[in-house]
């Protein structure tokens, strides 16, 4: 440690676009850096192409070359970027080096294994089902190669212990309340004008067109929706993903044709653009068959948007009917009832006093106190390991 209780951290995330790992990365690092901490950021980035978000930390950009659409060899490339880019800034500097995706944690992993670090933390957030034996193995190396394991919700806390075998520890997420607020200083008039976005009322849905999102399911539901608000406008916003997602965006695309304009796919947004979204919708939809966390549900609460939630793990850990419209994944129906329910005067959610407890539960300042403290117990395990 470099003195005092200041530790020199570096985060690794896999991208600079705007995905959930990346906001948790950022909002990490800057709630970090205010508790005292010395922060670097590390993200692969194309041509140059700057974090999506300014951050009051260092950000260390590892140049990679566009991939063609070859995961595998983008996967590749990145982990040795992130490789390159720590050793070249000097492993030495830092006291904790902390992965918060596959791509990073393979980077830290295989670092490791040539002794060039003695160990790593990696925040798990969700797993995914890869069909690429590499794939497969590169996602399993980077939580079983590490020496501290972090989850963002006790749902998948347990699933570590319970399906790998690894003592994770839950660090939830956090939400800046501030940023979503109403009283913003610029004008969403514009850019909701730029973006087509003018339904009455819009659905918004927030991460793209992914299976894993269950964005088709949430179109089949919009469609049962049209039949009793025809002015209604689903949003899709996001979707800067590294993985392939091409036949299922392909299908989406060709179901979406028949509502027409009713239907926006916005793509990736910057953050002006997603928090003017975000205000200008009247519903906010995560409708997920798998998620870490699913802190969209948290900025469209602060954002004093009802939202209508899939009834699955890990929503129901941290979310009731006080604060949210369930719905069940699997049946358009359901989702759609949730839906005119979430329209209704705002699906009955309690924004008094439910809605503000929830938030304060979940503040970036608490998660990196937590972080702070898992962080002097994975240098302290170091330490009684040299000293053996």
């Amino acid at each position: 440690m470099s003195g005092g209780t200041t530790m020199r951290i570096a985060l690794f995330t896999h991208s600079v676009n705007p995905r959930g790992g990346v906001v948790h990365t950022l909002e990490l690092a800057r709630a970090l850096r205010e508790a005292g901490q010395d922060v670097t950021v590390f993200a692969p980035s194309v041509g140059g192409a700057p974090m999506f978000r300014a951050s009051p930390c260092r950000v260390v950009l590892a140049p990679v070359a566009a991939h063609g659409g070859d995961t595998v060899k983008m996967v590749q490339t990145r982990i040795d970027a992130l490789k390159a880019a720590l050793l070249e800034e000097g492993v030495s500097g830092f006291d904790v080096l902390h992965a918060q995706d596959s791509i990073s944690g393979n980077a830290l992993a295989e670092l490791r294994e040539m002794g060039r670090i003695r160990g790593y933390v990696r925040t798990v957030h969700h797993l995914d089902t890869f069909d690429n034996p590499c794939l497969s193995e590169w996602q399993r190396r980077a939580f079983a190669d590490a020496d501290t394991v972090l989850c963002v919700s006790d749902a998948w806390t347990k699933r570590m212990r319970n399906e790998y075998g690894i003592a994770a520890s839950t660090v939830n997420n956090g939400v800046d309340v501030e940023r979503f607020h109403s009283a913003c200083e610029f004008d969403d008039t514009d850019i909701c004008a730029k973006l087509g976005v003018s339904g009455k009322p819009v659905v918004l849905a927030v991460g793209g067109i992914e299976e894993r999102k269950n964005t088709l399911q949430l179109l089949e539901a919009f469609a049962w929706l049209k039949q009793t608000h025809p002015g209604a406008q689903l949003v899709i916003a996001g979707g800067a993903s590294l993985l392939d997602h091409d036949g299922y965006t392909r299908r989406f695309m060709a179901r979406a044709a028949a509502l027409g304009q009713a239907v926006t796919v916005t793509g990736p947004l910057d953050d002006k653009e997603i928090i003017a979204v975000m205000r200008a919708s009247d519903v906010v939809a995560m409708v997920s068959v798998r998620e870490g966390f699913g802190l969209v549900t948290l900025e469209a609460l602060a954002a004093g948007k009802p939202v209508v939630v899939s009834r699955i793990e890990p929503f129901t850990g941290y979310l009731d009917e006080r604060v949210c419209c369930w719905a069940e994944p699997g049946d358009a129906a359901s989702i759609a009832d949730a839906l005119r329910r979430a329209l209704h005067e705002r699906g009955g959610i309690d924004f008094e006093h439910a809605v503000p407890e929830l938030l304060a539960r979940f503040s970036w300042r608490e998660s990196a106190r937590r972080h702070i403290a898992l962080y002097a117990s994975h240098l302290r395990h170091f330490a009684q390991a040299l000293s053996v």
